[in-house]
């Protein structure tokens, strides 16, 4: 069978694709694309058996529907270098034989049949379906995906927890030093339920959703999630466990208050570090009125730094420590120009926020502190 396709156009996908294999896999049909063409559509499937990505390309010419299977490597090698134009793939279905026609030459590759391939997980029995805007999911899990742990000591906070409620959809990422909680006021569900998506999902998502409110389907059960968009389909499994009550280690009543400039902070962070210890990246943020002192040592060394900055603070002064390079992750994952400090004193975690919430959504992080040694 032939088919006709544009180069470019197939290998953009291919390399959306390629972002859920793996480099070994315990499969070696999962080294391969899945191609499924029906009429003048063709579907690609990519698997490391744990989640599954699919997307399709729309073919000029097709002289036949088929499925066959194509290392990822070689094809994808085989399209790098060609410029944007139509290529002709002639594919023999018995041999597997396959030949790539170009404007100014050719190449042959072997395939390998599709009766290999491991059929997709299916969602079954009590599914749920949640129509959200691309770019809520999306902001979801770029606020969240940085503060999810990377140890397997406790799997579940691994990935990021998806917190359907009454009143708002709840994006949550913690490893137990620093948390996120987002909340977006325009999902909403009849039944308090959620799930864990795995960090690695959640990283493909992270490249393949559109900025903007183009709809996504988001379908879950107790053992799957499903993302549907007219780009690509998603599956994965849902990491399976019972996620902290991430509500009860969040303190109320802080009446410390500090807001400060997010840049200005930033800026100060990066060079106060330099001279801080190696091993603790230890900071010392002292708040007096309208004065917030940022400073850092390493006594093995003999080096320390400090810089002041002006802020807006009216309460008793206080200290506190805390972890510089996670303070920086926090501040770098927050988009306003300003941020707010809620304290209650040194040995309570310090809950971090912008200014201005943005309409609709409300964020909050929040770092555990680390013992000043003086």
């Amino acid at each position: 069978m032939k088919l006709k396709v544009s180069s470019a156009a197939l290998f953009s996908r291919l390399t959306s694709t390629n972002r859920v294999l793996n480099s070994k896999n315990s499969l070696p049909i999962l080294d391969c694309y899945l191609f499924e063409i029906q009429g003048l559509k063709m579907s690609i499937t990519g698997s490391d058996s744990e989640t599954t990505l699919v997307t399709s390309v729309e073919l000029i010419e097709s002289s036949q529907d088929a499925r066959f299977c194509i290392k990822a490597k070689t094809i994808q090698d085989s399209l790098k270098e060609i410029a944007d134009q139509p290529i002709v793939l002639d594919i023999n279905l018995d041999t597997m034989e396959i030949c790539g026609e170009y404007q100014n030459g050719k190449f042959n590759i072997v395939g390998e049949r599709a009766d290999e391939y491991p059929v997709p997980h299916q969602m079954e029995g009590d599914v749920q379906h949640h129509e959200i805007s691309q770019n809520v999911l999306l902001s979801g899990i770029n606020h969240s995906l940085f503060a999810t742990a990377d140890d397997e000591i406790r799997p579940v906070m691994t990935g990021i927890y998806f917190d359907f409620t009454p009143d708002c959809l709840v994006f949550v990422g913690t490893d137990g030093r620093k948390l996120v909680r987002k909340k977006d006021f325009s999902l909403k569900s009849e039944t308090q339920t959620g799930f864990i998506l795995p960090k690695k999902p959640a990283n493909i998502l992270k490249g393949l959703l559109a900025k903007g409110d183009a709809a996504a389907t988001l379908s879950f059960n107790d053992k799957l999630v499903q993302v549907v968009t007219p780009e690509f389909s998603l599956t994965s499994r849902l990491i399976d466990g019972r996620y902290p009550n991430y509500n009860s280690v969040i303190p109320q009543n802080n009446p410390y208050r500090a807001t400060i400039d997010r840049a200005a902070l930033v800026s100060t962070l990066k060079r106060v570090l330099v001279f801080s210890s190696q091993s603790s990246a230890q900071v010392k943020l002292a708040f007096n009125t309208n004065l917030l002192t940022v400073s850092g040592q390493d006594i093995d060394f003999s080096t320390s730094a400090e810089e002041r900055l002006v802020c807006e603070y009216d309460s008793p002064a206080i200290n506190i420590g805390f972890k510089g390079t996670l303070l920086l992750d926090i501040l770098n994952n927050l988009d306003s120009s300003e941020v707010i400090f809620e304290l209650a004193d040194p040995g309570r975690a310090g809950i971090i926020t912008p200014a201005g919430q943005k309409e609709g959504e409300e964020i909050l992080m929040l770092l555990m502190p680390m013992m000043l040694n003086d």
